[in-house]
């Protein structure tokens, strides 16, 4: 059953003015579909909100890492553009449940299919932006997608951006060690500690090894650029 779509509303902390581009943003094609086409469906929306959606993050990038080359905020954003982050942003929000849907579409699980998800969030985006303006798209997307601080995924060499950082400014090697261990064996949370000659230091968490020396990595590297 679907749920009152006022519900998403009061999560996102937004009123739509235009109930009908909103209506439009949570309209599947099989749902128009089965309504004689008297809804539109949202496949429009998607690929505007796509594009929003790209900007918005490439915006939110250049202003958090700015001293980043080009490639590495390529893969951020290819991170917190993908299909698998949007699917989990838009479950949080229980973005499925709100779905206009046809039948054969519900009895297959559409309110939970990735890529469904990750369409209706790109096309609620492109909805914030056509009913509000660019800033309440961008409030959004900061609160949902980017969520503040952004963590590098563990494919992201942000290791590789401190070591190339170090040899720019002439400062010795980073230097990892691993200062602590939690949790269950098959839960583990790892705390790795990086050092870059005597001023800089930094503590990163992570499921791995590996992701607590790129979280210390990035710390480090948020400082800097955020000190020039």
């Amino acid at each position: 059953m679907r749920a009152d779509p006022e519900e998403l509303e009061a999560a996102i902390g937004y009123r739509f003015q235009n109930r009908a581009v909103f209506r439009r943003a949570l309209t599947h094609r099989s749902g128009a579909y089965e309504s004689a086409g008297l809804v539109p469906h949202n496949e429009q929306l998607e690929f505007l909100g796509d594009s929003i959606l790209g900007f918005l993050i490439s915006e939110s990038l250049v202003r958090q890492f700015p001293s980043y080359r080009e490639g590495a905020l390529s893969k951020l954003k290819a991170h917190l553009g993908s299909a698998k982050h949007l699917h989990e942003v838009a479950s949080k929000l229980n973005l499925g449940s709100y779905l206009e849907l046809g039948k054969g579409e519900e009895m297959t699980g559409g309110r939970g299919k990735r890529t469904l998800l990750a369409n209706a969030l790109e096309a609620l985006i492109a909805a914030l932006y056509l009913d509000g303006g660019i800033e309440t798209a961008r409030e959004f997307v900061e609160r949902f997608v980017t969520g503040g601080p952004i963590t590098a995924p563990e494919h992201l060499d942000l290791k590789g951006e401190l070591q190339e950082l170090a040899q720019s400014r002439r400062l010795p090697p980073p230097r990892y060690s691993l200062v602590g261990v939690r949790g269950p064996e098959h839960a583990k949370t790892f705390t790795v500690e990086v050092r870059v000659g005597n001023e800089l230091c930094a503590q990163g968490e992570g499921s791995s090894k590996k992701a607590a020396s790129q979280e210390a990595a990035r710390l480090i590297l948020q400082r800097v650029h955020s000190t020039g």
